[in-house]
């Protein structure tokens, strides 16, 4: 083979390796962007093969909701009671993000008290929220759904659902929930790609577990 041949040769070898270089570092960059928010805010879960258990419950006038009528939004799914503390101590930052959210038609934020009823309470809303909950407050008693169907143990617990009404992520503990971190998740489960990252127990995990520990 002459020298010619082989130095094409080279070059298109090396062309093309620069080039699956490039492409790699940009899919990372990518990567590391969309999945920022996430990877800071830490889930105890996130995923993408479960879906969440569909449930249908009364609120606060009696209506009945049902979670699947919010399909083609993210819902941003909070369990909450109102003897546990730290519940109420993030309960001001949900009312925010409901608000923030309150005109936007892709995005809703749903709660689900395990207390007797409305008049169990609504004096407690209007305490800590000097005011009515901007925020649809549903009723689960008997933990039907909260425990038996989510096994939700702990307060307050917060879920991230998809607009196709898959968990892509679940908050233990409360948060700031006015952060704009929130936001960028919300937005981000609607995206198709979305962020490939899961977490377990509150650890990346998987493939792309390591996209987290260069954002970190």
């Amino acid at each position: 083979m002459k020298s010619g041949s082989i130095a094409q040769i080279a070059f298109i070898v090396f062309a093309a390796l620069a080039v699956y270089g490039f492409v790699g570092a940009a899919q990372k960059d990518q990567r590391r962007t969309t999945c920022s928010a996430l990877c800071a805010f830490g889930p105890a879960y996130a995923g993408r093969n479960r879906l969440a258990p569909d449930f249908e419950l009364k609120d606060m006038n009696g209506a009945s909701v049902k979670l699947s009528s919010f399909r083609g939004k993210t819902v941003f799914l909070n369990f909450w009671t109102k003897t546990c503390a730290p519940c109420l101590e993030e309960m001001a930052s949900i009312a925010e993000l409901a608000r923030v959210v309150k005109n936007r038609t892709d995005m809703v934020v749903l709660t689900v008290s395990t207390d007797q009823g409305p008049d169990d309470v609504r004096d407690t809303l209007k305490v800590t929220l000097n005011g009515d909950a901007p925020f649809p407050v549903l009723f689960d008693p008997d933990s039907k759904i909260v425990l038996e169907q989510y096994g939700t143990k702990l307060f307050p617990e917060t879920w991230i659902i998809d607009p196709k009404g898959v968990i892509r992520a679940r908050i233990d503990g409360a948060r700031d929930w006015s952060s704009s971190l929130v936001m960028e998740i919300g937005e981000m489960v609607q995206k198709p790609g979305g962020c490939p990252v899961e977490f377990f127990k509150s650890l990346p995990r998987g493939q792309y577990a390591g996209v987290c520990e260069d954002d970190g």
